[in-house]
């Protein structure tokens, strides 16, 4: 069973004495453990449709990684800039991709260090599993209607400014 830790305002560091704060703190924070609750969660979700066709061979970190490749052919790196790996190594986890098949890799001409990879058909047909897994859900929350207010879009606009917000404060912190 997998536990989440609760976030909760610390006492420190206490903000200038004027500072008079939106009631915003919880909602962030509730935020915060929703997101990680859902990409958990859509790990699950691969996790069983992959059990379902009887396949134990990928874990769905890698399930995933093959879906965000897409027809792409990219360096470890800009694979990793791209999708969500939770406590994942995308370096082991593509060479097992290789060792297994699913992806195809080169050295780049340019720069002998660096490694391109794309899908090999077999790396496809994993891609088009969770495709059609992703569609069969998009149907049924269509369906449900759980994605009309706030519309998608603008959900996912403001997620992409948090996102923003967030990397320009790593950039940011030296």
């Amino acid at each position: 069973m997998t536990r989440l830790a609760v976030l909760r305002p610390s006492a420190t560091p206490l903000p200038p004495p004027d500072y008079n704060p939106p009631d915003l703190l919880e909602p962030y924070l509730q935020s915060i453990q929703i997101l990680d609750r859902l990409h958990r969660l859509m790990l699950d979700l691969i996790k069983d449709e992959f059990e379902r066709l009887r396949r134990d061979d990928l874990t769905p970190v890698q399930a995933l990684l093959l879906f965000n490749l897409g027809g792409a052919e990219v360096s470890a790196g800009e694979l990793r800039s791209r999708g969500m790996y939770q406590g994942s190594n995308v370096s082991y986890n593509l060479k097992k991709l290789v060792q297994m098949g699913y992806v195809t890799h080169q050295r780049c001409e340019n720069d002998r260090r660096s490694v391109r990879v794309r899908l090999s058909p077999r790396g496809e047909e994993v891609r088009e599993i969770v495709g059609q897994m992703f569609l069969r859900h998009v149907m049924g929350l269509e369906a449900s209607g759980i994605l009309d207010d706030p519309p998608l879009p603008q959900v996912n606009l403001q997620w992409r400014r948090v996102e923003r917000f967030w990397a320009e404060q790593i950039r940011y912190i030296y």
